[in-house]
Order: C-alpha cells, then sequence, then structure tokens
C-alpha cells in the first residue's frame, strides 16, 4: 500500500475491541455455488465476529431483516438494476458493500479505501465481469466436484478458512507497517545528529526519506550493524555518502583507514557500510558527514 498509513489497532479472532458498529450474529447468502465475493463477505463478517452463524439459502425468507450478502437484492447484493458503481467505474460486489459499512471498523477511513482500491476492487470487477483473476479462481476451486463427498455447506466454509487467512495476512501486513511508522517516527524525533538507530529494524525509507535525516543505523541478522545512506526525495540521489577510499576496501584496509576496530564491508556505491559494534556504525556516519562538509 503507498502512502502513509493509519491504522487502528486490528485484533484477530475473540480479541476485539469494542466495536463501533453492532456486528451481526447471523447472516444469510445464497446456496448453490459459490465464489470469491460470497466467500470473502462470509470472511470479513466472521473477521469481526468469530461466532458469527451464517446461513446459505435459494431464497431469502420474506420476514428476515438482518444482513444478507450476495442475495435478495439489499443493500449488499448487486444483482439488481442500477446496482452501485464507483467513481472511477469499477461496479460494486457484494464484498466491496459490506466493506464500505465494515472497513472502518479495521482501519481508518484512508486506509479503508486504499485496501479497497488495491485488494477488493479487483475482486468486485472480476466477480461483475468474469474477468479472471488469481485468488478468485482459486475460491473457486472449493466448489465440491461432482463426485465430491463434501456437501456444497462443507465446502463453503473450507473457503471462508482460506480467505479468512488472506484477509488476516493482509491485516497483519497493514499493522506491521503501522507499527514500524510509529517507531520510525520516534527515532526521528529523537535522532542525534540527523543519524537514526533502529533495533529491531523495520521498514524506513517512506518515512525517512523525505526528513533530514542522513543515515539510519539497523541491526542486521547476520550480527552486527549496517548504516545505510538515505536518499534525498527529490534527487533520488544520497544525501551523505561513504567516503569514496572506504569503498569495495577489505575488512582490514577499512580498520586501517578509519580507525574504526570493527568496521567490516563499505559497498562499492558508498551508500552500505557494516560494523560489528553500533558505535562503529554511528561513528563512521559522523565521519562520512565530516568529509562532506569539508568538500
Amino acid at each position: 500500500m503507498n502512502g502513509a498509513l493509519h491504522c487502528k489497532n486490528v485484533a484477530l479472532g475473540g480479541n476485539m475491541k469494542k466495536r463501533e458498529k453492532n456486528i451481526p450474529e447471523f447472516a444469510i447468502t445464497h446456496a448453490g455455488k459459490f465464489h470469491a465475493d460470497d466467500v470473502f463477505c462470509a470472511a470479513l463478517l466472521t473477521y469481526l465476529n468469530p461466532n458469527i452463524q451464517i446461513k446459505r439459502v435459494f431464497e431469502l425468507p420474506e420476514e428476515y431483516e438482518g444482513i444478507a450478502f450476495d442475495i435478495g437484492n439489499g443493500s449488499y447484493d448487486h444483482h439488481q438494476k442500477n446496482s452501485r458503481v464507483r467513481e472511477n467505474g469499477i461496479p460494486y460486489a457484494a464484498f466491496g458493500l459490506l466493506w464500505e459499512t465494515y472497513g472502518t471498523e479495521i482501519m481508518k477511513p484512508e486506509d479503508a479505501a486504499r485496501f479497497d482500491e488495491y485488494f477488493i476492487q479487483p475482486l468486485d470487477l472480476a466477480d461483475n465481469t468474469g474477468e479472471i483473476h488469481p485468488i478468485a479462481n482459486l475460491i473457486s476451486l472449493f466448489n465440491p466436484d461432482w463426485d465430491s463427498d463434501l456437501t456444497g455447506d462443507e465446502a463453503f466454509e473450507e473457503a471462508k478458512i482460506f480467505a479468512l487467512k488472506i484477509l488476516e495476512k493482509n491485516f497483519n501486513h497493514i499493522q506491521s507497517i503501522c507499527h514500524a511508522e510509529a517507531i520510525v517516527q520516534k527515532a526521528i524525533q529523537e535522532s542525534d545528529q540527523n543519524i537514526i538507530v533502529l533495533n529491531p529494524p523495520v521498514p524506513w525509507k517512506r518515512w525517512a526519506i523525505g526528513t533530514e535525516i542522513e543515515f539510519v543505523v539497523f541491526s542486521s541478522e547476520r550480527g552486527g550493524f549496517y548504516a545505510q545512506a538515505v536518499k534525498n526525495l527529490e534527487t533520488g540521489k544520497l544525501k551523505c555518502e561513504f567516503p569514496d577510499q572506504w569503498r569495495g576496501k577489505t575488512a582490514k584496509e577499512l580498520q586501517s583507514i578509519t580507525g574504526l576496530k570493527t568496521i567490516t564491508f563499505c559497498h562499492n556505491g558508498g551508500y552500505l557500510l557494516m560494523a560489528e559494534a553500533l558505535e562503529d556504525a554511528k561513528q563512521a556516519c559522523r565521519i562520512a558527514q565530516q568529509q562532506k562538509s569539508l568538500d
């Protein structure tokens, strides 16, 4: 997802926070062959309320007033004449209509709109036009074959669990990005000499590049620490580079040139350096800044 995220706290399973909207305890959808649209609707409602009961029927009961999706010509159906279309021309399917109501129970409106754009709209388009979509194709494979021992409802339940896992992975990823943003913003506020330290390492580029930060130091899976130069948002060039005489040298040569005992690597491009000790990684950045000021 592009741009800054503004997530609410996302909880999974039964550990849901208090909701602004009432999440139904019961819902109805159509029986027979299922598609990604009705399956993801069921998965979304289950995400919001793990105890919800979803019944599949061929015809909506006359007196029924609860949530019905992909059936009944109601608020969450799209088969009726003059069904809704987005401003960009992509028609709503049931999943998009349901997300419009409940997406902001999971994330802020601007992020719910982005999720609709990159994840839901392609599925809605596939359901309305028959356009090929890989996830929709996978979901369709859950429909029981003619010689299967599974009932349609059992197969639907399997497909729902699969779709729920996809939603959870997406929401967890969004939550992870939000967590990273909070860590990076705090590090920027507490930065010293336009150098920030991230330990544990988190994604940082989308928030650091547009600032005065010149170097980001972060721990390595191999042990030790990387120091990476930050690009200028407008020019795409590094704000500050590691000196030419460091680049491509062996660890022994680097330690002799810099006086830093644990420095082990400097990339030929001058943007990345590695040291065993955190203080040496930070000091290498300071030396690079001093060198820049002399040029």
